[in-house]
């Protein structure tokens, strides 16, 4: 009787809640397992899904919003061992839950926070109010590999955001894994979107698309190319947040710095009764 041939895992990208493999048929092997090369294509398919997904997500309730990242982090820890075997460390995995937790918590809180009534002169209310950017590209830090692509992810969306990440070519795993974590939890489709591949080929794409409204550059590490990158955001005024020159430390406590970064202030005039 002849040994079992085990079989190989292909893992593919997530766009729009569904695991499609590349347009182009690529793939790359990372630690004996398949995963995808994204193509430009493949970048433009993931922001279109983003973009229609926008209205749904923005428009849900803040307290919806947190239930559904609070279900994420359950079905994240869920999968803990699955993180470890891939090389994950526990404490990072345990990490990563604790801070999808944390963002869920900001969710019905941060319009408080953040927005509020101004004094005028004159008879008005004046009220501002955080809203939504819109379609946000990510690219996502290479270590912690989990623990940074959580930390880049759930402040862009707990906000009504949606995310296109560009995940890091030399730690895709956890990267993949957490979209299959993602899909079978309460989010819905393309809220979320992950490319796999050669960040060169994928996020020149994101920063110079128009229906992209801002662009998150903390994992990448070549200040030339983050540069180049911030030229290209510039076309349609893209918010641009920049790498952290010193590296970040992702372990810290995050602040409210990372999704304030990502929303637009809405002020309104209302007449006073009499």
């Amino acid at each position: 009787m002849s040994e079992r041939v085990a079989v190989r895992k292909t893992y593919k990208l997530f766009i729009d809640g569904k695991f499609p493999r590349s347009e182009s048929g690529r793939s790359y092997l990372v630690q004996d397992a398949n995963v995808s090369l994204a193509s430009r294509k493949d970048a433009r398919d993931a922001v279109v899904a983003a973009r229609a997904a926008v209205k749904g997500w923005a428009g849900a309730t803040a307290y919806n919003r947190g239930q559904i990242l609070y279900r994420a982090a359950e079905m994240l820890e869920g999968r803990r061992e699955q993180f470890v075997a891939l090389g994950v460390p526990g404490d990072e995995v345990d990490a990563a839950v604790d801070r999808w937790v944390w963002y869920a918590g900001w969710s019905d809180k941060l319009a408080q926070v953040y927005g509020g009534a101004n004094p005028v002169a004159g008879p008005y209310f004046n009220l501002s109010a955080p809203e939504p950017t819109g379609v946000v590209a990510v690219v996502a830090p290479e270590a912690p590999a989990l623990l940074g692509l959580v930390s880049v992810i759930a402040p862009a969306i707990v906000t009504g955001n949606t995310v296109v990440v560009a995940a890091s070519p030399a730690a895709p795993l956890a990267a993949v894994t957490l979209a299959e974590v993602l899909a079978t939890s309460d989010l819905p489709g393309g809220v979320v979107n992950i490319l796999t591949g050669r960040l060169s080929e994928t996020v020149p794409t994101l920063a110079s698309h128009m229906d992209v409204n801002a662009i998150d550059l903390s994992g990448v590490g070549d200040a030339g190319l983050a540069a180049d990158l911030e030229v290209k955001a510039a076309e349609n005024l893209k918010r641009v947040l920049r790498p952290a020159a010193a590296g970040h430390d992702w372990s810290a406590d995050p602040g409210i710095t990372r999704m304030t970064a990502l929303l637009e202030t809405k002020t309104v005039w209302h007449p006073k009764g009499v």
